[in-house]
């Protein structure tokens, strides 16, 4: 089969969507995780977003609701336990170590197939179903909704959040409303490239992006870009190949933009100062 065969199919075009939709939202929140410091409560949120799925399967038999309602009480005790930023990473870790360990203890008591919490852990894009595509956009709506409410507060308070909360921005609430959308968007990325490779949507694009250009809305445009690319880019190619896993073709295209826009934004930086005039 051709590559046009295979976007006829309607499992193929299930994961376009589903790829498309997960690498806006991650291009849109990316730089924000970058400027606030917040990678490591992406990688935490998302291999617990596998604890959440496995707590779905034991009470609703529903692993990617219950992914989604367990990313949103992470969120929510990682906002509590870590108020003060040099509190945060250590309080991710514990909050890390137990909910693993919840999540290993959950499936053992489940009798049924455990295909749809494991999936979580390794991305399962072209088995998405029609539910699971409306359950996607409805999520994706909310937090292109709530992003458009925070975009402004948001970024003052995660460039200067002294002068921000000076100013009367409440820091505390709004990166708290900051972190339910982090998790809720890791988790819709986790089950296109799995919770071990979320990094290559929730990071690396906003990290390429940061080195091309240091104004808010240019890099947020080229996040969201090379997410775009890094998503679909991997999708379309592991149907050509079908020995290699999508995961593996996202990851490896993010990061080869990643280290293209090392190497160009090196040179921008080297033209500019011999550009620039001397200092009297």
């Amino acid at each position: 089969m051709g590559l046009g065969d295979y976007l006829q199919l309607g499992f193929v075009q299930h994961a376009l969507i589903a790829g498309g939709l997960v690498a806006i939202i991650s291009g849109l929140i990316g730089p924000f995780v970058i400027t606030r410091r917040a990678a490591f409560a992406v990688h935490g949120t998302a291999e617990l977003s596998f604890t959440g799925a496995a707590a779905g399967l034991v009470v609703a038999d529903d692993a990617v609701g219950g992914a989604l309602i367990g990313s949103i009480v992470v969120a929510a005790a990682i906002g509590v336990l870590g108020v003060r930023e040099r509190e945060r990473d250590s309080a991710i870790g514990v909050i890390l170590a137990f909910g693993l360990g919840a999540g290993v203890f959950l499936l053992s008591h489940y009798h049924g197939f455990t295909n749809s919490a494991t999936s979580i852990l390794f991305g399962s894009i072209f088995t998405v179903s029609d539910d699971q595509i409306w359950l996607l956009l409805a999520v994706a709506g909310g937090v292109l909704v709530t992003m458009a409410v925070l975009y402004r507060p948001l970024l003052f308070a995660s460039v200067d959040p002294d002068v921000a909360e000076a100013r009367g921005v409440r820091g505390r609430l709004v990166g708290l409303a900051f972190l339910v959308v982090l998790a809720l968007t890791v988790t819709e990325a986790a089950q296109i490239v799995g919770t071990l490779l979320v990094l290559s949507l929730a990071i690396t694009p906003a990290a390429a992006a940061q080195r091309l250009s240091a104004r808010p809305a240019v890099v947020t445009g080229l996040s969201i870009l090379f997410a775009l690319v890094s998503s679909l880019g991997g999708l379309i190619a592991s149907l050509e190949t079908p020995s290699v896993k999508a995961s593996v073709w996202i990851t490896t295209i993010s990061f080869a933009l990643y280290v293209l826009a090392r190497l160009a934004g090196a040179r921008v930086i080297v033209r500019r100062r011999v550009v620039a005039p001397a200092p009297a």
